[in-house]
């Protein structure tokens, strides 16, 4: 596995969920996460009161600049989802010294893996370690489709 990359400096970690901003971690997801798309405030907050939520933070300012979490029985299974860095701040390699530390943060639970989907960003998880389901065909989803 690749070490994990430092955080630029004048940024920080938290796993605090009342340090949440969830009126902006709402407003970037539901506005421009093609994953989230049109998500609603309500259940934006369950999604965050059920999982492990990891910010960045601006030492400086306080303002959160980056959300992820992480739906995980912190034993067996870890699901990385809502990865989102604002766009003011990409470039500076938050995104992946945000992921490897949110990788970090698992591994002592001894789980076999993590999972995550993406449709465009393959080649940062890669660097972290990141790959391929090695059996697809085993993997099935059950979809709940809205008229």
């Amino acid at each position: 596995m690749t070490d994990t990359p430092p955080l630029a400096e004048g940024y920080e970690i938290s796993v605090d969920r009342d340090r949440i901003d969830r009126e902006r971690v709402h407003r970037w997801l539901s506005t421009d996460a093609y994953w989230a798309l049109g998500r609603e405030r309500e259940q934006q907050d369950r999604a965050i009161d059920g999982s492990l939520n990891f910010g960045v933070y601006d030492t400086v300012s306080g303002e959160q600049v980056a959300y992820a979490r992480v739906i995980t029985d912190r034993a067996t299974f870890a699901w990385l989802c809502d990865v989102y860095v604002d766009p003011a701040v990409r470039g500076k390699g938050i995104g992946t010294a945000f992921v490897a530390a949110v990788r970090d943060h698992l591994r002592p639970y001894g789980m076999k893996r993590i999972l995550l989907a993406t449709h465009d960003a393959h080649g940062v998880y890669e660097k972290l370690g990141f790959g391929p389901l090695e059996k697809p065909d085993q993997w099935m989803a059950l979809y709940f489709r809205t008229s």
